[in-house]
């Protein structure tokens, strides 16, 4: 059985803010069962969504099953107001307000919980992350939080300082995770968290002339890299493509990442990626 284990059901890897917009007001269970079909279709079994605030994700949850897939999701993704996730997710300005989200998507049936703890990255200059970075303290403040209410969480999350901080902090799980050096590596390897590399979104658009090729091959390159050495460090490497990202397409992603992990990998690459996979679906169930 074949995992994904980073997708949003909201988007269609084409045009995120069309794609929104037809799960306004409500979700459009048409486009949610053609997605799912797809990755049945596809041989994958298992689908960990990044969430969404239109509700495609916690629909998603409830009709996979009529397909043979286990679904999780946190409901929606929590970002600090202000900063970088208000396309998707829902902000909180105090804690307390992160603490009424939490509540919410636990009510609503949110198997884990997701953070925005740091920017995005500039496809088109290696190096640059756009928007901000939480401090460690805040951090801290909401993975224990999460934790204390059952909840293992996932974070968006790239740059050095920024990945160091969510590993020190007891997350689980890092999404994306660009830009790292060996301290950040070392401190994911012991304290146990799962990567999720994302290889897919970069790779995808090679070739596409909507980024400059050099580029994007360049923050590959740097990517592989620390997957090479995050691998030789123990660090759990899993399957997750984001899908529904520009140039990310549901189901057939996961083929495409896999591809990209062995690139980087190399000849253990199925090895590792499948007992990730396998670590992802044991920890991200409801609480």
């Amino acid at each position: 059985m074949l995992a994904e284990c980073h997708a949003h059901a909201a988007l269609d890897g084409v045009d995120w803010r069309s794609a929104i917009a037809r799960h306004k007001p409500f979700p459009d269970e048409g486009i949610i069962r053609k997605m799912l079909s797809a990755y049945r279709d596809a041989g994958v079994g298992y689908v960990r969504d990044g969430g969404d605030a239109c509700g495609a994700a916690e629909l998603s949850a409830k009709l996979a099953p009529e397909y043979g897939i286990e679904y999780r999701m946190p409901v929606f993704p929590i970002h600090k107001k202000g900063n970088y996730g208000s396309f998707i997710g829902r902000a909180y300005e105090t804690i307390s307000d992160y603490r009424a989200l939490v509540a919410e998507a636990k009510a609503r049936g949110a198997d884990f919980i997701k953070i925005m703890i740091s920017g995005i990255l500039d496809f088109g200059v290696p190096g640059v992350i756009s928007g901000f970075e939480l401090p460690f303290k805040e951090v801290c403040e909401l993975v224990e939080i999460a934790h204390d209410d059952g909840f293992r969480v996932m974070a968006h999350v790239n740059g050095a300082s920024a990945v160091l901080n969510a590993a020190m902090a007891g997350i689980d799980s890092i999404e994306h995770g660009y830009y790292t050096d060996r301290e950040a590596r070392q401190a994911m390897a012991d304290n146990g968290c799962i990567w999720v590399p994302t290889l897919a979104p970069f790779a995808n658009q090679l070739g596409s002339g909507r980024f400059p090729d050099e580029s994007l091959r360049t923050i590959l390159s740097g990517q592989y890299e620390a997957l090479r050495d995050g691998a030789a460090l123990g660090i759990p490497i899993a399957c997750g493509s984001d899908a529904g990202a520009f140039s990310v397409m549901h189901a057939e992603a996961v083929s495409d990442e896999r591809r990209y992990l062995a690139e980087a990998l190399g000849e253990s690459a199925d090895d590792i990626v499948s007992a990730a996979d396998f670590a992802v679906m044991n920890m991200f169930r409801p609480c």
